[in-house]
């Protein structure tokens, strides 16, 4: 297990350096002040992409991701290149802040916690923000894609003094190697046994799922494609939407931006294309395969 957190932080690490050198967000706002396990004040953050003259007047769809890291580490910037990318589109696109182990001292279910709470601030917020309450998706990677996942599956983890009268729960959910299993089996079970059942967002899909885009490399070893397939068929036995993008030989992580990562690009526009589906985008992607675009010349 210490190789694997070491191996997912590593690659968190990496995907962080990356993203630091391209996009920034337009502002940032606090979503949420809590505290570290040592008691020490936290201040949660959004970090925010707008798209170009937006307004609080308007209405757009919205998104907000959670980095990857294991539930240890990991930097919002992970997807600050799929928040641009979005805002570009349209789409008011944020990630999120949350505690985890190195810097708070906390476990996976403050992570969850977080989660839920951005969420929910985001919909209370949305007059201010110019979005629409009903079109808001969550996102994330790994631990972050667990989190966004269970924001729209798992029934507890609120945070205590919280006006649960504001959903939670996400409209849809694009999930990049998300870990989906806490059980005796799946990714985390030592560090979540104790509450696994009602932590884990395979054993908690109900009727009111979120539609869900989920993408998976096949040589992934810390979230197996087992598991991916799996969670897409008790998805359909529910008659729940889950779109599985699966790609053949990659490893965990590969979606993530870098200049020449086709699968960065690959996964991007299949989003996208999930996401107008659903009506939260209009028009066709902007975003182009290098080898789609050397074809045309």
């Amino acid at each position: 297990m210490k190789k694997m957190i070491i191996a997912v932080l590593i690659l968190a690490l990496a995907d962080s350096v990356r993203a630091a050198e391209g996009p920034a967000p337009d502002r940032t706002v606090t979503y949420k002040t809590t505290t570290s396990a040592t008691g020490e004040k936290v201040e949660l953050a959004l970090h925010i992409f707008t798209p170009d003259n937006h307004k609080p007047s308007d209405q757009r769809p919205a998104i907000v991701f959670f980095f990857g890291g294991g539930w240890v580490g990991g930097s919002p910037s992970q997807f600050y290149p799929h928040c641009d990318y979005l805002a570009s589109r349209g789409m008011v696109a944020m990630s999120a802040e949350y505690r985890v182990r190195t810097r708070h001292g906390t476990s996976p279910r403050e992570c969850v916690q977080d989660g839920k709470s951005a969420v929910r601030w985001i919909r209370q917020h949305a007059a201010e923000l110019g979005i629409d309450p009903d079109k808001l998706a969550a996102g994330g990677g790994s631990a972050g894609g667990h989190v966004a996942a269970a924001t729209g599956t798992v029934k507890s983890f609120h945070e205590q003094g919280e006006d649960q009268s504001i959903d939670c729960r996400p409209n849809a959910l694009v999930l990049f190697n998300p870990v989906f299993d806490n059980g005796p089996t799946g990714y985390g079970y030592d560090r979540v046994k104790d509450y696994w059942q009602e932590f884990s967002p395979m054993h908690n899909i109900d009727d009111k799922t979120p539609p869900t885009i989920a993408f998976f490399g096949t040589e992934d070893i810390h979230v197996p494609v087992g598991t991916a397939r799996e969670y897409k068929r008790l998805m359909k036995a529910k008659g729940l939407r889950c779109d599985l993008h699966l790609y053949e030989g990659q490893k965990h992580g590969f979606f993530n931006y870098a200049p020449t990562n086709v699968y960065y690009t690959r996964t991007v526009l299949a989003m996208d294309r999930f996401l107008a589906s659903l009506g939260y985008l209009q028009g066709d992607p902007t975003l182009r395969e290098k080898d789609e675009e050397a074809r045309e010349k």
